[in-house]
């Protein structure tokens, strides 16, 4: 557990009230006191493993090689739980968020219960029409009667934003990958473009281009954006996309954040080796892989959880942004 000190300024409580709650959870047994200057042990009260354990199928939006480490750690956990939990042997991209697939996918797999990382609206409609439990693990679920977990992004985007403009940049990109044609812009999408005509600067499909899901598929909308009026900052999705634009924008002559500022969306352990740091929105984990076990014990308890949590989400500036200056 983090110290006092840690939680008061992370809370932005005094100490006094952060020690006496600590103290409290001690009492219920759900911390572990080590004595003087040593941290607090984490007690998790565990589930009763289930009579019956669940086969989770984990429909991954990456392939296994390249999927996040918390993904990784969501198998273990369940597993450690007494249930079976695996990634399918394809993908989302894989599958191209295509319905038919995913729906053939789902027919030819042996499972109780299914997770599945960052969908499309569609795809998860049809999840939750069906008569296996599921969980949406982000994707577009706000609505549906599906159990979900995901970052609350819509602050982290406008303060990123705004921050880049307070720098002085107007040209800022939002870059991100689209399989699939989506009537409305997601929760994000709207922060970041709100926050541009909050501050007078007129949008347009400029503002936020969509890949296409191919071999150059990112490096053709990067040669698109630079070949006329060229972004002076990009806020990218994604942490891999971040070393492809640095490549891009070496290529060219131009230097980070001198004459192109760049925000991730997204953390990554790859950025502690990184110089300059690099600007992201940081959100933790732990929530998330916490309550993903919860609900599938009360599955395995056959109760009913069709509820949506998130985790909050906070911008990290760091060395790749500056501010704007003319882009060659």
């Amino acid at each position: 557990m983090p110290g006092v000190h840690a939680l008061a300024g992370e809370l932005g409580s005094n100490h006094g009230t952060v020690e006496a709650a600590l103290r409290l959870l001690e009492k219920q047994r759900l911390l572990v006191h080590q004595g003087p200057g040593r941290a607090r042990l984490i007690r998790l009260p565990h589930a009763p493993k289930p009579d019956s354990p669940l086969k989770i199928a984990i429909l991954d939006y990456e392939p296994l090689g390249v999927t996040e480490s918390y993904a990784i750690e969501v198998q273990h956990r369940l597993e450690e739980a007494g249930h079976k939990a695996f990634f399918t042997r394809q993908c989302l991209q894989d599958l191209h968020m295509d319905l038919k697939r995913v729906s053939r996918l789902v027919a030819n797999t042996d499972a109780d219960a299914w997770i599945v990382c960052s969908a499309s609206r569609e795809v998860l409609e049809w999840f939750a029409s069906q008569p296996a439990p599921a969980f949406a693990w982000f994707g577009n679920r706000q609505g549906l009667p599906i159990a979900g977990v995901g970052p609350a992004k819509q602050s982290a985007y406008a303060t990123a934003t705004r921050h880049l403009i307070e720098l002085g940049h107007r040209r800022i990109v939002l870059l991100h990958k689209q399989l699939q044609e989506i009537p409305e812009s997601s929760a994000t999408d709207q922060a970041f473009l709100s926050e541009l005509a909050v501050h007078g600067i007129a949008t347009s499909p400029y503002n936020l281009p969509h890949w296409a899901d191919k071999r150059n598929g990112f490096y053709d909308c990067l040669t698109k954006l630079f070949s006329v009026t060229s972004p002076t900052a990009l806020i990218i999705d994604e942490a891999s996309f971040v070393f492809g634009a640095l490549q891009f924008l070496a290529e060219r002559g131009l230097r980070v954040p001198k004459d192109v500022s760049l925000v991730c969306t997204d953390s990554s352990p790859f950025f502690a080796n990184s110089w300059p740091t690099v600007a992201h929105i940081h959100w933790d984990t732990r929530p998330v892989v916490r309550r993903i076990i919860q609900w599938a014990n009360h599955v395995a308890h056959r109760r009913s959880d069709t509820r949506q949590t998130l985790t909050p989400a906070k911008f990290i500036p760091g060395g790749t942004i500056g501010p704007a200056t003319k882009c060659r």
